[in-house]
């Protein structure tokens, strides 16, 4: 206490640490308790409170063991601690300092172990993840929230097990953090398909590939632009397959993943969509190099390092299994599909179509005038629908807002098709960068752009589809 005294560096560390101690510990407890529902708290507390704790214990023993005064250029030494504990006055003093330090001591300890370990599951959270850096991160946190993963855990995909990927993620955060206070982050954000964990290591803690099988029924709703938003079905019957694991032949769609069927391929660009060759190794040794005219140059200059070659795995079909973003029509048949936008409402899906493709500068912006054409369209073409069902237009103009909102960020330059889905083959993406009957080997062998490779269509946008009818036995 002596040294403490007569260093301002310690001094200055007692003062912190005293100050901070209280705040810290009651709000440690009340974010376990979930008392306060703010991500900037969680910041504060375990990002600044906490450092800011421990950097003033630091302080402390810095000053007396670095900062004393002439006076305690002997404190610590044999000597001075030998009179301290062989005196009756003096032990009795430095008896209930030792308990003191050892009570404040178990204290700081506790303290500490608290809030790393609270600090650690606050830095791991999709709260922290996806909202944190709001203006950066809110496109993905609202795809993520609407897709088929929105209660798996940012960390689960994006973090992997062990120190190394520990130590990456928090380093990456780091640079992330910074480059958002800073304001200098890419608008929209990329696809990190470089930096991502193997992909097999990833979705088969999960997905398990043995268990890829059989075939799937998926049928898809889709709304015509007409008077009625007259309601079509698509039926498709998906060649799902297998990996070939446990005995069974590769078949269908995951063949692609068969320890079997090897496959690497060359791209020419960063986003993977310009294949120049597919290479097939078989497991008996043999393989089929199938290569494109259209691609037969690498990119040289400043897209050099865009070109590459890669083992194919989930995320070259799967290349958006979380932060899903659809396109205009898609949007509203997903809202007319769910109910959000009633399908009673005459040509909803064309002027809501109409009205989202639009180019706004700013979601608010696009809200404004999504409501306000709605209303005027309709009160001009359907005045009494209006006056009578108002309720039913304000439910759809709610809805139609949703399908933009949820996919169309201007602020961050993202439209309807900033990021490319490869689930399918859309505009000659996914499955047609390779299955385009371009792909060719020295003997004419083609990877075929048969439809019934993947799938049998048992129905195209046809009104209450026969095949659904005989499956549901009516």
């Amino acid at each position: 206490m002596k040294g403490m005294k007569h260093s301002k560096v310690s001094l200055t560390g007692a003062i912190i640490t005293t100050v901070t101690f209280p705040i810290l510990l009651v709000s440690v407890i009340l974010d376990l308790h979930g008392t306060i529902h703010n991500i900037y708290f969680g910041f504060i507390t375990y990002l600044v409170l906490g450092p800011l704790f421990i950097a003033g214990l630091l302080l402390i023993f810095i000053g007396i063991f670095f900062f004393k005064g002439k006076e305690d250029i002997g404190l610590f030494t044999f000597a001075y601690l030998k009179d301290q504990f062989t005196s009756p006055d003096r032990f009795a003093k430095l008896r209930k300092l030792i308990f003191l330090i050892t009570a404040l001591t178990f204290a700081n300890i506790f303290i500490i172990a608290l809030t790393s370990y609270s600090g650690y599951h606050f830095t791991e959270s999709v709260g922290f993840c996806a909202q944190f850096c709001h203006s950066a991160m809110e496109p993905e946190h609202t795809a993520y929230k609407n897709s088929p993963h929105s209660r798996v855990a940012c960390v689960e995909c994006h973090i992997g097990k062990g120190a190394e990927w520990f130590v990456k993620s928090k380093i990456s955060g780091s640079r992330q953090l910074l480059a958002v206070a800073t304001g200098n982050f890419s608008r929209p954000i990329e696809t990190p398909i470089h930096g991502l964990r193997p992909a097999r290591e990833t979705c088969e803690e999960c997905h398990r590939p043995e268990l890829f099988h059989g075939d799937k029924l998926k049928a898809i709703d889709k709304y015509l632009p007409d008077e009625n938003n007259t309601h079509v079905q698509t039926v498709l019957l998906m060649k799902i397959g297998s990996g070939g694991y446990r005995g069974a032949e590769a078949h269908g769609i995951h063949w692609h993943v068969s320890p079997d069927n090897q496959i690497t391929y060359r791209h020419a660009d960063r986003g993977r969509e310009q294949i120049s060759e597919v290479t097939l190794s078989k497991a008996d040794g043999t393989q089929l190099v199938f290569s494109s005219d259209e691609y037969t140059s690498e990119p040289r200059g400043e897209n050099e390092h865009d070109a590459g070659s890669r083992l194919m795995d989930c995320i070259d079909c799967h290349n958006r299994p979380t932060h899903i973003y659809v396109g205009p029509n898609e949007a509203l048949d997903h809202k007319l599909s769910h109910g959000e936008i009633s399908q009673d409402l005459p040509y909803i899906k064309k002027m809501g179509y109409d009205l989202i493709t639009q180019e706004y500068a700013s979601q608010e912006e696009a809200k404004k005038s999504i409501a306000t054409g709605l209303r005027t369209w309709y009160g001009r073409k359907y005045p009494e629908l209006v006056a009578k069902q108002m309720p039913l237009l304000e439910q759809a103009i709610a809805g139609v807002q949703a399908a933009y909102t949820e996919n169309v960020f201007p602020e961050m330059r993202i439209g309807w098709n900033t990021y490319r889905n490869f689930l399918g083959h859309k505009d000659d993406s996914g499955c047609f960068r390779c299955h385009d009957d371009s792909h060719v080997t020295a003997s004419g062998k083609t990877i075929s752009q048969d439809c019934d490779t993947c799938h049998i269509i048992l129905a195209e946008e046809e009104e209450n589809p026969e095949v659904l009818a005989n499956l549901a036995g009516y």
